[in-house]
């Protein structure tokens, strides 16, 4: 929460501002421990349109998350001071959103909140994956390897995450490129072509009936088309933000025959990759599981591991909790129990982690090498039956005269 504040020093000079805390008590807290004495203190709850407005586009990217944990994995490791770390990264920062939410972490530590607890109260940046890892860190007084583990986490994933990504951008510029092209043909080429036919007085075939009724639908309707086009985008991306769309976006990621393996090897890897990383930090294992069902990405993964809690609370292993789930390939549940059988689920996890990686990397190198030429030949195809619509019956004439 915000809270403006209007506070005295100590030499009676008088100063306002905001800052952010969880709550009330210990908004006062913080201001307390500068040696500040508090004239009022007060939720900030009204937020001008603009500022609400900007908000939506403050975004820290998760590469900034990734360089953030590296850069504190070296500091920590130099034996530099927590304070002076943050300084030297918010200094380096590109991102003016970066910059402010490490000076509130940095105001936060300076009136003597936990490092952890400061992280804490910038959830944009710093999830309660990374905030539990850290109080881990605190408390067992391994800060410099807490920072190292997250550091080789993130780009584990930032690699992974940029490799599906990448792999989807020149699909996706095929096919709008054969939006774009087939729409220039219905507005612009057809119609022109159209015109010939309509004064041959000729009988006009019934497939370049249809190209020519989709031409005057566009060019009638088409800005029409496009409006509910983009209403219907922002309905959907409003919707993949509630439970049921996300849910249902979950299902459909592992329906889909041609994405179906790729999104499994992909949250596999994820999960297994997290648990290895909170059991190597020291977290419990049932800690470990709530905290990677909330960062996993997938309801149906996120709801597999929350029922497992409840299994392994009664005694239960985790090979055992994930074996009734069919999205949980027999591979993993019998190398986990291989791992817990030994002693060695940590190395297992890793393993795992690492062959789902090589396999998501594999799949989708596999994919592309498919879906290229097949968008090729659907821009050129469509393309094609759009020109033989109009120019056959063109020609057709020209050969009667």
């Amino acid at each position: 929460m915000l809270f403006k504040y209007q506070t005295k020093d100590t030499k009676g000079l008088e100063s306002g501002g905001t800052i952010e805390a969880p709550n009330l008590e210990l908004a006062i807290s913080a201001l307390q421990k500068k040696e500040l004495i508090i004239i009022s203190i007060s939720p900030v709850s009204e937020v001008s349109f603009w500022k609400r407005t900007m908000t939506l586009f403050e975004k820290v990217r998760y590469k900034d998350k990734v360089i953030i944990s590296r850069q504190l994995s070296v500091l920590f490791e130099a034996k530099v001071p927590v304070i002076d770390s943050l300084k030297i990264i918010m200094e380096e920062a590109d991102s003016l959103v970066l910059k402010n939410r490490l000076a509130a972490v940095i105001s936060d530590i300076e009136g003597g909140i936990p490092m952890s607890q400061a992280f804490a109260n910038q959830p944009e940046v710093f999830s309660q994956f990374y905030v539990n890892m850290v109080k881990v860190g605190e408390e067992s007084g391994k800060l410099d390897e807490i920072f190292s583990f997250l550091a080789d986490y993130f780009e584990r994933n930032y690699e992974l995450n940029s490799k599906v990504k990448n792999a989807l951008i020149y699909p996706a510029f095929i096919l709008a490129a054969f939006i774009a092209v087939m729409a220039v043909m219905f507005v612009v080429v057809v119609p022109k072509l159209t015109s010939i036919l309509t004064e041959s007085g000729q009988d006009i075939p019934f497939f370049t009936k249809i190209i020519i009724g989709i031409s005057v639908l566009l060019r009638k309707f088409g800005v029409i088309l496009l409006v509910l086009a983009g209403v219907g985008v922002i309905f959907l991306w409003r919707y993949f933000k509630t439970l049921s769309g996300k849910k249902n976006l979950s299902r459909v990621q592992l329906l889909i025959p041609i994405f179906r393996k790729i999104f499994q090897e992909f949250y596999l890897a994820r999960i297994t990759d997290n648990l290895d990383t909170l059991l190597s930090g020291g977290v419990s294992v049932i800690r470990a599981l709530e905290l990677s069902s909330e960062v996993v990405g997938n309801e149906i993964y996120k709801k597999i591991l929350k029922e497992s809690i409840d299994s392994i609370k009664g005694g239960g292993m985790i090979s055992a909790a994930f074996y009734p789930y069919p999205e949980i390939p027999v591979f993993v549940t019998q190398m986990i129990k291989i791992g817990e059988g030994t002693g060695k689920l940590n190395f297992v996890l890793k393993t795992i982690a690492r062959f789902y990686r090589r396999e998501v990397s594999n799949t989708v190198d596999t994919l592309i090498k498919l879906i290229e030429p097949m968008l090729i030949i659907l821009l050129g195809g469509g393309v094609g039956i759009v020109v033989a619509a109009i120019l056959i019956p063109i020609y057709n004439i020209a050969s009667a005269v």
